[in-house]
């Protein structure tokens, strides 16, 4: 097997990558992977990143808006310097065996894979996280972790560990591009191309995931706070216990969540455990029980009755009448 390349390492050379794109990928997902490529490319007046599409088989990839990318099979390519792996959606059908066969393959000949979105699910399916710290989207965090029980799961933005490259969607694939840039051209061009974009976060890969994206209203007690909640939706902490945990009273804590977020911790900690329900009942073939007890639950009618209450609509009818739109 030969060594990666160590693809962080100060270099004026450019960087052969192959965007490997799945079907039912998210159209962010794909851009964040390629534009920060263009965009360095034009701002340092010359080719730093070449780059090509592949796809599973030959037939275009389409992405969840209906765009299809072209690009050739998987099987065809036979190396690159770092293979990007795009993935969004029914993970468990793509990672078919030639298709793991064929990110082992590349690997073994020195590439460094990096996965954005569902791509760490199809890297760790092809047991190249094996052994490995690495981070997916936080939807799918929980079940990564148990389906993968030798790789070490974190809820980092993005993760680089030797040769794999991990990140938790769109958002923090900028991120960890941007890094990439940073590392091999410089930190001022990587300025420049996060200017590009108007983005003007430190791309950090120790900075967590937030479950409900930044909320600039949070002050330092009611984020502590919710973070401790999206951490236990399945055995809710009492908001005393959270009160505690946060070096703070039940009443304190009562009052910073209202004045800064117009709302209880109660009603901010079910929502949050509804939220998570309602994704797991529309995205995922759980059993209506086994959501209702995930998201904390003690009884099937308890969490029917609430989440009529909030989604207007009964979890079964809702995944009853789900389509394909995504």
């Amino acid at each position: 097997m030969k060594s990666a390349k160590n693809i962080l390492a100060p270099t004026s050379g450019p960087l052969r990558v192959a965007v490997l794109v799945l079907d039912d990928s998210n159209t962010l997902s794909f851009a964040s992977a390629v534009d920060p490529m263009r965009a360095a490319n034009r701002m340092a007046r010359r080719r730093l990143f070449d780059w090509t599409h592949v796809t599973a088989t030959g037939t275009p990839a389409r992405l969840t808006c209906g765009i299809a990318v072209p690009g050739p099979a998987l099987s065809r390519l036979h190396r690159c310097d770092l293979l990007i792996v795009v993935a969004g959606f029914h993970l468990e059908r793509h990672a078919t065996p030639a298709l793991c066969a064929g990110l082992r393959r590349l690997a073994a000949a020195g590439a460094t894979v990096a996965g954005i979105d569902g791509g760490p699910w199809l890297m760790a399916e092809a047991g190249l996280l094996d052994d490995r710290r690495a981070t997916t989207h936080w939807e799918d965090l929980d079940r990564f972790a148990a389906r993968f029980p030798r790789v070490t799961v974190l809820r980092d933005r993005f993760h680089v560990d030797g040769p794999v490259m991990t990140s938790g969607g769109a958002m923090p694939a900028i991120d960890m591009m941007l890094h990439l840039i940073g590392r091999r051209h410089g930190a001022d061009l990587a300025r420049r191309v996060a200017g590009v974009f108007i983005h003007d976060t430190r791309p950090d890969p120790d900075r967590a995931q937030s479950r409900a994206g930044a909320l600039p209203r949070h002050s330092r007690l009611t984020a502590r706070a919710a973070a401790l909640m999206e951490g236990h939706l399945d055995t809710p902490l009492s908001i005393a216990d959270i009160a505690r945990r946060c070096g703070a009273s039940a009443r304190a804590l009562e009052a910073q969540f209202r004045t800064r977020l117009g709302t209880t911790p109660q009603a901010y900690y079910l929502s949050l455990r509804l939220d998570e329900a309602h994704r797991l009942v529309t995205d995922t073939e759980m059993p209506l029980l086994d959501v209702a007890l995930a998201t904390g639950f003690a009884s099937a009618s308890s969490f029917a009755r609430a989440f009529r209450a909030a989604h207007g609509t009964s979890a079964r009818a809702l995944r009853a009448g789900r389509g394909s739109v995504r």
